[in-house]
Formats: structure tokens, sequence, C-alpha cells
């Protein structure tokens, strides 16, 4: 398998920003990694090798940032006003940093965003906040409440960065006519421990008419882990229309 490391210095954070890519061309997707994950986490849990058919038969590229969720959701030792603010740095970083890049690299006017765990909720609040850019989104065992990292404070970035949050209130216009032409998968199972919160968010997307796939796992993939993850993805990888 084709596979590139990437480090640059970032205006955005202020630092130097990685990123491991794999694959010489195809479709891209920007693969998140877990809670407080590295860029190489989802390579060192074998969740690239579980689509390595359609890397190397050049359907798709993956492009697998880091995350600030040290700098962020995770930071305990900073303001919850500080911790959005820094989400909202690195919303923009992944936007003007890894999407256009991946776009102009592959030739493609959309990517496919995904992640597992809270790399679900990047993947479904990016989305969902840039759905011009997001043609899928596949969330694995996604979680998409962030009111828990708030100790309580709100603000607007805070209610737009939630999507269980804004997404009720979003009404009919430009936001929504994009959403409804995204392909987008809420992956769980039976044991994960965040399958309520993919029931809610499948009705929250029901209750505005957007078509979802919500795929709930029983067995030995019905577990919030990465065996069950590396078994779902190539199921969905499999649906993108390249």
């Amino acid at each position: 398998m084709y596979e590139q490391y990437h480090r640059w210095y970032s205006h955005r954070i202020g630092r130097e920003f990685e990123m491991l890519t794999f694959g010489y061309g195809g479709f891209p997707i920007i693969a998140y990694p877990t809670s407080m994950g590295k860029y190489y986490q989802n390579k060192d849990f074998h969740l690239i090798d579980s689509i390595a058919w359609f890397i190397n038969n050049g359907k798709v590229k993956v492009y697998c940032p880091d995350s600030i969720d040290n700098d962020s959701f995770y930071n305990k030792g900073i303001h919850p006003a500080h911790k959005i603010m820094n989400h909202v740095i690195y919303d923009d970083l992944i936007l003007n940093e890894v999407v256009y890049r991946a776009m102009h690299e592959t030739g493609f006017g959309k990517v496919a965003m995904v992640g597992c765990s809270f790399g679900g909720y990047h993947a479904l609040n990016f989305s969902f906040r840039h759905p011009d850019k997001v043609a899928y989104m596949f969330s694995l065992g996604g979680a998409f409440d962030i009111s828990s990292f708030m100790w309580g404070y709100h603000d607007d970035n805070v209610y737009f960065n939630n999507p269980v949050e804004y997404m009720p209130n979003l009404g009919e216009g430009w936001y929504l006519d994009n959403i409804r032409r995204m392909g987008i998968i809420l992956a769980t199972g039976d044991q994960d421990i965040c399958k309520e919160d993919n029931y809610r968010m499948s009705g929250i997307l029901h209750s505005k008419g957007i078509n979802h796939w919500l795929d709930v796992r029983w067995g030995a993939q019905g577990i919030h882990d990465w065996p069950a993850w590396r078994a779902m993805l190539p199921d969905y990888v499999s649906q993108i229309r390249w």
C-alpha cells in the first residue's frame, strides 16, 4: 500500500501538523482518529488495512490527519470557551489544510468523512457544518453531544458545534438541501456504549427528512471497538460512487 507522511507548519494552530495518506488517487476520504488519537492511529489499529483493496485499486485515497482533542474537548486545564474555540480552529484547519488539499490532489469536488468513536463526532459535525464539501459521512460508534465537555458553559460556538442542538432547529434552505444529498451512515452495535446516541441522531435526521442508514450490528460486530469498526468500514466504502 502506498503511504506518505506529511508534516507542515499550520498558522492556524501555531505549530506543526502531521498527517498520513494512503493511496495514489481515487475518491478522497478524511479519516479522523478516536479521542485524543494521533494521525497514525487508524493505521496502527488496522482500520486502513480493512479497506486496502479500495486503496490499492485506486478507488479511494485516505487522509488521516492528527487530532487536537488534547487542546480542546479533553483539556481540563482551560475554560470551556477556550476549549470550543480551539475546536473551531481545528475545524478551520481540516477544511482549509486537509479537505481542500484532498480535493485538489484527487480532482474530486467533494470528500467522504469517516470517524470511529469520538472521531465519529468530528466526521458528522464537520459534514453538517460544511455539507457542500461532503458527499459521504460514515460515523462508526460515534457520539454527538458535546455538552458534557462544557461543564455547563454555553455560547454560539458550543451551539453550532453540537449537532444534537443545531440539527433539530435547522430550517429549510441551503444547509438542509445539501445534507439531504449526502450519503449518511450511522453505525453502531447492540453492545455499543454509544448506541443510544446513534438512535437519537437517527431520530433527528428522520424528523428533518434526511435519508440515512442506521446500521445496528449484533454479536461480534456489536461492540464499541476496533474489530467491529474494521468489519463495518469496507461495507460503507463500497457505497461510494467513484
